[in-house]
């Protein structure tokens, strides 16, 4: 089927609304350079990712997927339009507290798993409550752990884990500060196919049982299909949804798009 400045009470209170959109993106866009080398990623995009719910970007290269991850997760500023995030405007932050919110309210998983190497599984999932300077209680930490079925693993370093089990500390680590919402870009595009869907059944279990909220850019239909909704970008701008569907629709529906542009 196919379909076309707060305080901090303010904050925590908006936060623990599981009602409304984790996300939402109004007339987002972002261009790059100007005159003959303006390049527009992003055209006047609107869009929500509710709470509890588990979204994948599709898109050719170039579309502009990347683009809108980064802007929705305050990693880049929107050259017009706004993102709100559990109730805050992002777009008049001051970089100190979009730092400070990135950090607190959203987590990362990216396809290269960015685990500091000296450090144990352990010491890796603590590091955002470290640099948040809050409390660090080794049960949590073991328990975030457990839940990504590392929990005999919590001593190793990185390079005595397989990139599986490197991807599920990085997991843990996305989730241990309990963001509004994960974003994960291609987390399973240096996985073998075995390990990649035990990462995206994680993440799948996260949304259904955790009501955690994930947004994940990926090329693959098969990772997409695991995804509540399907949304497809072509040229900065939003082409079209497709919700419960299989990776063979998914599949079909790319293909339609590339030789659209074509």
């Amino acid at each position: 089927m196919t379909r076309r400045g707060v305080g901090h009470m303010q904050e925590r209170t908006e936060r623990n609304d599981r009602h409304g959109d984790a996300v939402r993106l109004r007339a987002v866009s972002r261009r790059y350079g100007s005159g003959a080398g303006l390049v527009t990623a992003l055209d006047e995009v609107s869009l929500a990712f509710p709470h509890g719910s588990f979204t994948a970007v599709m898109g050719p290269s170039g579309s502009g997927k990347s683009t809108l991850l980064h802007c929705a997760a305050g990693l880049d500023r929107p050259t017009s339009g706004s993102v709100t995030v559990g109730g805050t405007e992002l777009t008049g932050l001051g970089e100190r507290r979009l730092t400070l919110l990135r950090r607190e309210r959203i987590g990362f998983v990216f396809q290269a798993f960015n685990l500091l190497p000296a450090l144990t599984a352990e010491q890796n999932v603590a590091l955002p409550l470290r640099l948040a300077g809050r409390r660090v209680r080794t049960s949590e930490i073991r328990a975030a752990l457990g839940r990504v079925g590392l929990g005999d693993r919590v001593r190793h370093r990185p390079a005595e884990l397989s990139g599986g089990q490197q991807q599920r500390v990085a997991l843990a680590r996305a989730l241990i500060t309990r963001p509004d919402v994960l974003f994960a870009d291609e987390p399973t595009g240096a996985l073998d196919s075995r390990t990649g869907r035990e990462v995206l059944t994680l993440l799948r279990t996260m949304t259904d049982h955790d009501a955690q909220t994930v947004v994940m850019v990926t090329h693959d239909p098969v990772a997409a299909a695991h995804a509540d909704r399907v949304v497809f970008l072509a040229d900065g701008r939003i082409q079209d949804e497709l919700t419960a569907a299989s990776a063979d629709m998914i599949a079909a529906h790319m293909t339609g798009l590339e030789t659209t542009r074509r």
